[in-house]
């Protein structure tokens, strides 16, 4: 099996895997406990978070979380203030908005081109004083496109609002503008596991909790985190942080054989730069994305469709850069990245391409 779905997920690195071990295996001591054995698990919580912090900007904190969804809900819930967003964020922005707007909170979903971009003349005339806070997608899971991050956080600070970034699929990847106040995180995209994130919070700026119970994170999370969850996402980032030089250079080189090996009758979803290029999300006319699938069951890939907002529904994010539903369906998602080998992804490239030219048979 050949794996091309790294925005889903990506391969647990087996130095997160051994920094896992001794906490599943021989050491079970609750990091909140004040004995030996507790101070022992906090201090490995207090590692990761240091090695999770380095690849944020300073003037922060790390609290750690369930996951990247927590952690968007926390920061969106525990605001206030209207609400500015982009229509191709994730669900777990987009249906928590919705929930906010549900309870009486002014939500504005802004649209972009059809490069995925969105306007910036639109959202400053968007974000204006009174609004309290602005969510964006640094990377976008779906199409790669790497959004206006420190212009949008400009201007969200110039009409006194907070920036909340989602950085799920960008953290380690693509420099994350210091002007951000809040930075969601998730473990397993960046080759750690999974169950756990975290969320960046700027110094100074009150929260209010999400979960209730006993506040042992700092800034009011509350439930009892898992030392080897933790140290298993401590050293996976501190693997993007030392590894960050090949592992791009590795993804930079796949970007250009699947580039060179795929015909015009394939077009990309998104603009071409500025983008994380350990994505493309590709569509071509008339393409039956099931029955390709099915025929390159060897391959592991998603359809354009992996993110809808609903079943039987094409992807809200190709949709909202235009594409109607046979072109949203006739796309396919491919991700790759540290431990995708160059022999076998050049043989799923071919195989997906002869997989397409048989459905014209």
């Amino acid at each position: 099996m050949i794996y091309l779905d790294y925005q889903a997920t990506t391969p647990l690195a087996p130095e997160a895997l051994a920094a896992m071990l001794p906490w599943l295996r021989d050491q079970h001591a609750n990091p909140h406990s004040s004995h030996r054995p507790g101070r022992a698990a906090r201090a490995a919580v207090e590692v990761a978070r240091d090695q999770v912090a380095a690849l944020c900007p300073p003037g922060g904190h790390i609290a750690f979380t369930s996951g990247a969804t927590e952690s968007l809900n926390w920061a969106i819930k525990g605001t206030t203030g209207p609400i500015v967003t982009l229509a191709t964020e994730h669900a777990a922005v987009l249906d928590t908005v919705a929930g906010e707007a549900k309870n009486g909170r002014t939500v504005t979903i802004l649209p972009v081109g059809p490069n995925g971009l969105v306007d910036l003349d639109t959202a400053r005339a968007a974000i204006v004083p009174g609004v309290g806070l602005v969510v964006a997608m640094l990377v976008n899971n779906e199409i790669g496109v790497i959004q206006p991050m420190a212009e949008l956080a400009a201007m969200a600070h110039a009409a006194g609002a907070l920036m909340l970034c989602d950085a799920v699929q960008g953290y380690g990847r693509v420099p994350i503008p210091p002007a951000c106040d809040f930075i969601s995180i998730s473990a397993h995209k960046v080759y750690g596991p999974k169950g756990i994130g975290a969320l960046w919070i700027r110094d100074g700026i009150a929260l209010e909790p999400l979960l209730h119970g006993g506040g042992q994170e700092a800034p009011g999370r509350s439930g009892t985190l898992s030392p080897a969850l933790c140290a298993g996402f401590g050293v996976a980032t501190s693997l993007m942080e030392t590894q960050a030089e090949e592992d791009q250079m590795h993804i930079d080189n796949l970007w250009r054989i699947a580039s060179a090996r795929l015909s015009s009758d394939w077009q990309l979803n998104g603009t071409v730069a500025p983008r994380y290029r350990g994505n493309l999300n590709i569509r071509r006319a008339g393409l039956d994305v099931a029955r390709l699938m099915s025929d390159c069951r060897d391959l592991a890939f998603s359809a354009g469709s992996a993110c809808a907002s609903g079943p039987g529904r094409s992807s809200h994010v190709l949709r909202a850069i235009g594409l109607g539903e046979g072109p949203a369906r006739s796309s396919i998602r491919l991700g790759w990245g540290r431990y995708t080998s160059e022999t076998g992804f050049t043989g799923a490239i071919d195989t997906i391409i002869a997989a397409a030219e048989a459905q014209r048979l």
